[in-house]
């Protein structure tokens, strides 16, 4: 072959390569609604999914799926209410009912909270509040605070399961879709304050995402919340919601300059005793 033959054709390999590196890649098998709940409730729990390989969290994807996510993570704990009607006290049920829903989670919500509350509250600067943040220990700030989140979800709950653990249920699934999906929030408005956490590896949430999950949660947590509470109740729960993570995002901001799982987690439980108060009150 000539020179200038080699030439030509060297050029056609590299015009080739140039179009295919621009061409869409092809779309993942792995992708669409029950993959994104999938990989949601790997994330957030401990469920048995299957045995499809898993993928890297992606913050998007989970984001959009977290609302029916956090119903399937509900359904049983809260079907232990039942035990009211077989003749359980309401109280001992409802704290079946939160045991059930830790296990559920692996204790991410309660670790997270109780790591929150000793590296914002223990620290006196950025970087020893997220040492503290990163440490598995809790101090007296996350004893307390954990001790204060499971008995105002037990009191919460068993206080209406003494009257309709229907009621009781729907208030609590309702305020859990709250909660979860209003955290994520953190993951729109801040950067992640460390590079090695877990929200950091599931990547930005872009603000489109957040919008369609966070759409999604509103009407389930109206379809839900609406019948054992109000409308009026199911508004204000939510208000009530916005109004904890703003703060939170607020507070994490000026006392460690962005957001980790941790703090995400925290302000998911924090969204979902908000959001039971409310619907307490209208209930």
């Amino acid at each position: 072959m000539s020179e200038e033959g080699s030439a030509a054709g060297a050029a056609d390999r590299i015009d080739n390569a140039s179009r295919d590196a621009y061409r869409p890649n092809a779309p993942r098998s792995g992708m669409g609604l029950k993959a994104d709940v999938v990989m949601a409730l790997r994330f957030f729990s401990r469920l048995p999914t299957g045995d499809a390989p898993h993928e890297r969290p992606d913050l998007g994807r989970i984001a959009m799926a977290l609302p029916l996510a956090s119903v399937v993570m509900g359904l049983g704990p809260i079907l232990l209410l039942a035990g009211v009607w077989l003749g359980l006290p309401p109280f001992f049920a409802a704290a079946l009912c939160v045991a059930a829903m830790v296990a559920v989670g692996g204790g991410m919500m309660e670790d997270s909270l109780a790591d929150a509350a000793d590296g914002l509250f223990g620290g006196t600067t950025p970087q020893r509040r997220l040492e503290i943040l990163k440490d598995s220990r809790h101090g007296t700030y996350g004893v307390a605070a954990l001790c204060l989140f499971l008995v105002l979800r037990v009191t919460a709950i068993g206080s209406v399961a003494a009257l309709n653990p229907l009621m009781a249920a729907g208030l609590w699934l309702a305020a859990n879709i709250a909660g979860r999906s209003g955290a994520l929030w953190l993951a729109v408005k801040l950067p992640p304050a460390r590079t090695d956490g877990a929200a950091a590896a599931a990547g930005a949430l872009p603000l489109s995402r957040f919008i369609i999950g966070t759409v999604l949660a509103l009407l389930l947590v109206f379809v839900i919340g609406a019948p054992v509470s109000s409308l009026l109740g199911v508004i204000a729960a939510t208000l009530a919601v916005a109004l904890v993570v703003l703060g939170w995002t607020t507070l994490c901001r000026r006392l460690v300059g962005g957001q980790t799982g941790d703090l995400i987690g925290a302000a998911a439980g924090l969204g979902e005793v908000a959001a039971l108060a409310v619907l307490l009150i209208f209930a």
